[in-house]
């Protein structure tokens, strides 16, 4: 739904922002399996699969069918010079109407860090988020000692609301979170 509205548009001089797509699976197992161990204290416990061509493409499909739905805005971060995929950053649980609200998640390759680029797809996304959706606010949510996205995040106008305890079943265990959020705009619902 709205990812046909969003448009490929360059974030850092060598790095675009742009939606997924089908024909992503191979560059996406690519990304996932050289920055592995960088995210994986970030991240869910992954099994095996996900790491191949296979999972990838099984994943692919399910976001773009969210996507279809109007749910979910999945983007990459890729690099103009080689195509390689560098981050990627997805607005999740899109809902209209009186909440007019998601969540954002992100992230980074492990040797594009301290380049700006969370912080630049990041205002990026909140200018889809507030133009093209339509959103009011957006959500966000790190680990309680992951001090580089919240840097990022407040970087980005987000404020802290609070923690939540036992929020995310991280690398293997239930882990405390910082909540943060963004108001876009204080306009009507268009109901």
């Amino acid at each position: 739904m709205f990812l046909r509205k969003i448009k490929e548009s360059p974030v850092l001089p060598d790095v675009i922002l742009r939606p997924l797509a089908v024909g992503d699976a191979g560059a996406l197992s690519v990304a996932y399996t050289a920055n592995r161990g960088h995210l994986e204290p970030w991240e869910p416990v992954r099994p095996e699969s996900f790491f191949t061509v296979e999972g990838q493409t099984e994943r692919i499909d399910g976001l773009l069918k969210q996507a279809a739905d109007g749910v979910m805005l999945p983007l990459l971060m890729e690099s103009a010079g080689t195509g390689r995929i560098v981050g990627a950053i997805t607005l999740t649980g899109i809902s209209l109407g009186p909440f007019c609200s998601s969540y954002v998640g992100y992230w980074v390759a492990g040797d594009q860090q301290g380049r700006g680029l969370a912080t630049a797809a990041l205002e990026r996304v909140c200018e889809i988020a507030r133009k093209v959706v339509g959103l009011h606010r957006i959500e966000a949510s790190t680990l309680i000692d992951n001090t580089t996205s919240q840097r990022v995040l407040k970087k980005c106008g987000f404020e802290t609301i609070g923690d939540a305890p036992q929020y995310l079943h991280i690398n293997g265990e239930w882990r405390d979170s910082r909540l943060f959020q963004r108001i876009l705009h204080d306009r009507d619902p268009a109901l």
